[in-house]
């Protein structure tokens, strides 16, 4: 197989990560890569921040700070959360001239082959000020659903919404001033152009696609594609290298596999490759399987604009999976940092082990449909299906430190065959599920937990015990660097001895 590329697209910089966040796509794609590096899967591991949106402009409005001030201070907040919860990237993009210089040179190249088209395009207009208004600048219905918002990329039903349909539209920053719609002439990318390929690329990744995902396919597919614009006529953002339009800058959400391609290529530095054209490391002769996570909302701009870019350019490899997720919810009630409904990846951490925390949001993660975090259920489950078990068996299993090698039987490899089985099964890029995957440690541990073990058959306990904690390990990344000698999970394992150590045992949980 080839390299296993793993990408969970960046967070917007314009604040920290709450733990809905990391509940999806960040946890997972850490998980994803520790895993696939454990099996011996080359693996490279992308992640950051986003910095182009105008969200960032209108949080630092209503902050009272630079916007440039914002988008850096969120980077350092960001990436010291991940470190806080356990995930650590390769690569970690942040803006800079080197980044802006791959986004502008892979629209150059969508340009000058031919694949975009100027267009009159309506926008919303605030002729008080002279603005356009896009995205974070603009609110109204969304035509789709009906369901109220910027402009973009739609929360509720994952649409892309031209902020010229959206119904009503008001200022987010003047609501009281008046709004007309007027016509200015933008760079496209017409996605219908691409309709015949998408077609057949969604076919062939439909039994891999979560619902969600699956649904906005076929309700965008049985419509015209829209044209999405690549440039906008307004001031936040690259501004756009193209003659037709001066003074635009490029879209944000357009950016989406430019952005990969630049994490890729810093994962792949990081690790210590010589730097290159980021776009060696996708290039379709090489092979490598690509894999995304984020958010349902966020498919439009990946899954289809994504997909229908790469088609463009051909060349160029395309993913392979998406892992969409849903929200993350904090006591049955949507994250929300401007109303102060929310809890940090770093505050949680500073007062609960990180094991616990991993092993929580896995447990209770939004692969399939809205969840919800509380403290007090998270201390009470993580007490009773991780922490007590655990020390029960670390306990049990000690008895026999000291007694050398003790033989390991057929019948326990054929065991710990199976118990790699069902982790690879969750945890493989195919299937991957983090709630299937702290289920099946949740189930191995408990089934340690109750075995009986004597000296005649220590050896098979602890062989089996040694290599759940192997294949724990992408989750429990603390306990297992405490007591694991060996990380590498064996595809068939062969082992004829084992010897006993002293192990770790695990704190918190349980009020």
């Amino acid at each position: 197989m080839g390299r296993l590329l793993v990408v969970a697209p960046g967070p917007t910089a314009n604040g920290d990560l709450h733990l809905g966040h990391l509940a999806g796509p960040f946890l997972s794609a850490d998980v994803c890569a520790r895993h696939a590096r454990a099996t011996g899967r080359d693996t490279l591991f992308g992640t950051g921040v986003h910095f182009t949106q105008n969200y960032i402009v209108t949080t630092a409005r209503r902050l009272g700070e630079q916007p440039e001030r914002l988008r850096l201070r969120a980077a350092e907040q960001v990436e010291a959360t991940l470190a806080a919860a356990g995930i650590e990237p390769d690569g970690f993009v942040r803006f800079d001239e080197r980044y802006a210089k791959t986004v502008r040179r892979f629209f150059e190249r969508l340009h000058a082959e031919g694949h975009l088209r100027r267009r009159a395009t309506s926008f919303p207009y605030l002729p008080a000020t002279g603005e356009f208004l896009t995205d974070a600048y603009v609110r109204g219905g969304c035509p789709v659903c009906l369901g109220e918002g910027c402009a973009g990329l739609c929360e509720n039903c994952g649409h892309w919404i031209a902020s010229g349909e959206l119904i009503g539209p008001t200022s987010t920053q003047h609501p009281e001033l008046p709004v007309e719609l007027r016509e200015r002439e933008v760079l496209v990318l017409p996605l219908e152009e691409h309709r015949a390929a998408l077609t057949a690329y969604f076919e062939r990744l439909a039994p891999t696609m979560r619902p969600r995902l699956a649904q906005l396919v076929e309700e965008l597919m049985a419509a015209p594609l829209p044209d999405y614009p690549v440039t906008l006529p307004i001031d936040w953002g690259i501004p756009a290298p193209f003659a037709e339009t001066p003074g635009q800058v490029l879209y944000s959400d357009t950016e989406t596999i430019a952005w990969s391609l630049h994490a890729i290529a810093l994962a792949a530095e990081a690790r210590g490759e010589v730097p290159g054209d980021s776009e060696r490391y996708w290039a379709a002769e090489a092979a490598p399987e690509v894999v995304y996570f984020f958010g349902s909302d966020a498919s439009f701009a990946f899954a289809l604009a994504g997909t229908a870019m790469l088609l463009a350019l051909g060349g160029l490899a395309l993913p392979a999976h998406f892992v969409t997720n849903e929200f993350y919810e904090l006591d049955s009630d949507k994250f929300s940092t401007s109303r102060g409904h929310v809890v940090t990846g770093r505050q949680l951490a500073a007062e609960v082990p990180r094991d616990l925390i991993r092993y929580y949001l896995a447990a209770t993660g939004p692969d399939f449909q809205r969840t919800n975090f509380t403290r007090a259920a998270m201390d009470r489950v993580c007490g009773q299906r991780l922490v007590e078990p655990w020390n029960r068996v670390a306990e049990k299993a000690e008895r026999f430190v000291g007694a050398g090698d003790l033989p390991v039987g057929e019948r326990s490899r054929q065991a710990g065959r199976l118990m790699v089985e069902r982790f690879a099964a969750a945890l493989g890029p195919r299937r991957f599920s983090l709630t299937a995957a702290a289920f099946t440690l949740t189930e191995q541990l408990g089934r340690l937990d109750r075995r009986e073990v004597t000296a005649r058959d220590a050896g098979d306990f602890w062989h089996e015990l040694d290599l759940f904690l192997r294949c724990a390990a992408p989750l429990l990344v603390d306990l297992a660097a405490a007591g694991l000698v060996e990380t590498a999970i064996p595809a068939e394992p062969q082992a004829r001895s084992v010897r006993p150590r002293p192990l770790p045992r695990l704190t918190g949980g349980g009020r």
